[in-house]
């Protein structure tokens, strides 16, 4: 999970600082030697600590904290806000032009998953009321053309291609007229990457520039990467001219000093992160959001927004009448395994709760994952009859229910005791004053 490694070592100094009644100096003098490991260790920029540590040293060691009644909780205050400026402050958007029609150049090396993040990035678009349309100005790589014509099928967003031209701002130009021709609102350029950055990949995409004069050109950069991520982005934005950075593979980057270093370095703004390999899992970037999960106290507003994404009215409404019927079947239970799923995985769940993130471990969300994957198993050995109606299951069907779903007979018991474990639960919600009933079925 994203800064697993960092929040763990964060939360410990903390740990320590709160055993204290009283902060002294040394106290804080201590803990910021800690924390000044921790973000090393996490591959932030040697500068960026050096001046973040500072800063929060400094307004540590004011009266105003060493005297207050919870000095400790004081610190981690700072901390958190040091963090939120250090990442950005606000939540940079996309601009967009106000004559209706907003290019896009996406710039950065091979391998950072450029081309899949045109297409997240197109999906994003669409489910924001866009129209977007998207560009394959790669003439280099092999099947370039094809995987981004995949991609845009895979999020139903046409491309534009030019399979014979081999000059991309030509190809690029073409584009944006046709684009506009047809209607669409955003066109999305995918450039070429390169294994280094070198005189040619910049010429080509400064003519890009010149030619289509795009609204925001947006860098795209591998998380775990670290500091050469930084570089890169360094790189780009002196030669070039970048808006904003796309950081991608972050839930696969443990220490996240990527994250931490571009935009004190850069002085551009992260604006999506990728939390995934789905088309699905790019997200708009949240310093204080973010500050919030390294720090331990968890990211519901995030939560509560993917819940709003995958919530249904209608499905709900109907598992409410159900519930008041008594008529939760282990088909209803199986679907609540679904919402999960898409709202990121039960990891991605955790990592967003207050005092979970970086506490459960990479085996046990792994097992949690696969006791999902069993007991969906078990439902879908099932007959329709026994779906609706379990308590038609005696020892004999659970036996071949066990045979078919490739667990034992204890797995197949287990999902029925929670099975009616839930409906208790979901029951009394039901049962309980309406504002009760509104919080459990419009997620959160």
């Amino acid at each position: 999970m994203a800064f697993e490694g960092l929040s763990e070592k964060l939360q410990g100094v903390f740990k320590k600082l709160k055993g204290k009644g009283v902060l002294t100096e040394a106290d804080i003098n201590e803990a910021m030697r800690e924390v000044k490991l921790a973000l090393l260790e996490a591959d932030v920029n040697f500068k960026v600590v050096k001046e973040f540590v500072a800063d929060v040293k400094e307004k540590s060691l004011g009266q105003d904290v060493l005297e207050s009644l919870t000095p400790a909780q004081q610190v981690i205050k700072i901390v958190n806000d040091e963090l939120v400026a250090l990442m950005g402050g606000t939540n940079s958007r996309l601009t967009y032009s106000p004559k209706g029609f907003t290019v896009l150049l996406m710039v950065g090396l091979q391998g950072t998953g450029k081309t899949t993040t045109c297409g997240k990035l197109a999906a994003y678009l669409k489910k924001n009321g866009k129209k977007p349309m998207m560009a394959a100005c790669d003439i280099y790589r092999p099947a370039a053309i094809d995987q981004l014509e995949i991609v845009g099928r895979s999020v139903d967003v046409p491309v534009f291609t030019m399979r014979d031209c081999r000059q991309a701002d030509v190809i690029a130009e073409a584009a944006m007229k046709e684009a506009e021709y047809k209607g669409h609102d955003v066109l999305i350029v995918d450039t070429a990457g390169r294994l280094h950055i070198d005189e040619e990949l910049m010429e080509e995409l400064v003519r890009i520039k010149q030619r289509i004069k795009p609204h925001e050109i947006l860098l795209v950069v591998d998380a775990m990467t670290g500091q050469d991520a930084v570089n890169a982005a360094q790189s780009f934005n002196d030669t070039l001219g970048i808006d904003g950075i796309v950081m991608t593979k972050l839930d696969g980057d443990s220490r996240g000093g990527a994250a931490l270093s571009v935009k004190s370095v850069t002085g551009k703004p992260i604006k999506f992160i990728g939390m995934g390999e789905k088309l699905d899992a790019l997200e708009p970037f949240h310093p204080e959001r973010m500050a919030s999960r390294i720090l331990g106290m968890g990211d519901m507003m995030t939560l509560i927004e993917k819940a709003q994404e995958n919530f249904d009215e209608q499905k709900a409404a109907e598992l409410e009448k159900k519930m008041k019927k008594n008529e939760f079947t282990l088909e209803d239970f199986l679907e609540q395994f679904g919402q999960i799923r898409n709202m990121g995985g039960l990891g991605k769940i955790l990592d967003m709760l207050p005092g979970m993130g970086g506490k459960v471990s990479d085996t046990e969300l792994d097992q949690g994952e696969k006791e999902f994957k069993s007991m969906e198993a078990i439902i879908q050995s099932m007959t329709r009859q026994e779906r609706k109606d379990p308590s038609v299951l005696n020892a004999s069907r659970r036996r071949r229910i066990a045979a078919g779903a490739g667990v034992t007979v204890n797995k197949v018991n287990n999902l029925i005791k929670r099975y009616e474990e839930a409906k208790k639960m979901m029951k009394q919600f039901t049962g309980g004053p309406k504002h009760k009933r509104k919080r459990m079925f419009r997620g959160f």
